[in-house]
């Protein structure tokens, strides 16, 4: 796991799961965002389920590490900080948050050693009223009220995501990693290349807007931020352009020469 070293993520605790499919996928969605704490209070078919192996896609570890309670109470015992996840309106003088917003405080409190946790209900019936009371706050999250049935496992990577973004905020190095750009020397001989073959081309017309044009091409050109690579590949555009031109002309010239001798 990469997460910042300074930062322990969130527990997840799943309360009465009913299904292992959903548990394993639940540890799937954890392992993506960096999570590996699971715990499950009162499985329905109790535990190990070979069938949540079947649905985590290989993030076995976070199932070789799950720990089984019988109460949510006992669940929650050494965390400081505990969201219930719900979408129901209760009648409880709780914090409610987005998840963005419960993931910052999230961070806050781990940040100062607290343990931290994040509490979801089962399948059925989501969570009983009586547990939200032992949570310092809900997080819920802004979905349509059209349609606002989400699965477990879906929730848990809304508020996963959300967490992950804070500790990594920046995409992966793989996605970061790009070519260098092109020097000003290759610019330049991309822009000297590119007047030539267009001033042949009769593209700067009439001359006396030769100065404006150019200068307009190389700010455009310039906009792009080209690598070396690009810049040579579009050289070699300008160039198969100009050399197809050439061609084109020969054939007009020939075809003229024809005519003439007929």
């Amino acid at each position: 796991m990469d997460d910042a070293p300074d930062l322990t993520p969130p527990v997840v605790i799943l309360d009465k799961p009913q299904l292992a499919d959903n548990i394993g996928a639940v540890a799937r969605v954890m392992a993506n965002f960096g999570l590996d704490k699971l715990r499950l209070v009162s499985p329905r078919d109790g535990w190990p389920q070979d069938r949540a192996w079947a649905t985590a896609s290989g993030a076995d570890w976070v199932l070789e590490g799950v720990q089984v309670f019988d109460s949510v109470a006992e669940a929650v015992a050494d965390l400081t900080l505990v969201y219930a996840t719900t979408a129901r309106h209760r009648e409880l003088r709780l914090p409610v948050l987005t998840p963005r917003e419960g993931s910052a405080k999230l961070h806050d409190a781990a940040g100062q050693g607290q343990g931290i946790g994040l509490l979801f209900g089962g399948e059925r019936a989501g969570l009983e009223t009586t547990d939200i009371a032992l949570t310092q706050g809900i997080v819920t999250i802004p979905i349509d009220p059209k349609h606002h049935s989400l699965n477990l496992a879906q929730a848990v990577a809304i508020n996963a995501y959300e967490w992950r973004t804070g500790v990594l905020n920046a995409p992966p190095p793989r996605f970061r990693d790009e070519a260098p750009p092109a020097s000003q020397a290759q610019l330049e001989g991309m822009y000297g290349h590119l007047e030539t073959e267009l001033e042949a081309g009769g593209f700067f017309h009439p001359p006396e807007m030769k100065p404006a044009m150019s200068r307009n091409l190389r700010v455009m050109l310039g906009r792009a931020g080209l690598s070396a690579q690009e810049v040579a590949t579009f050289r070699g555009v300008i160039h198969a352009l100009a050399k197809g031109r050439g061609r084109a002309l020969a054939k007009l010239a020939a075809k003229r020469d024809a005519d003439r001798q007929d």
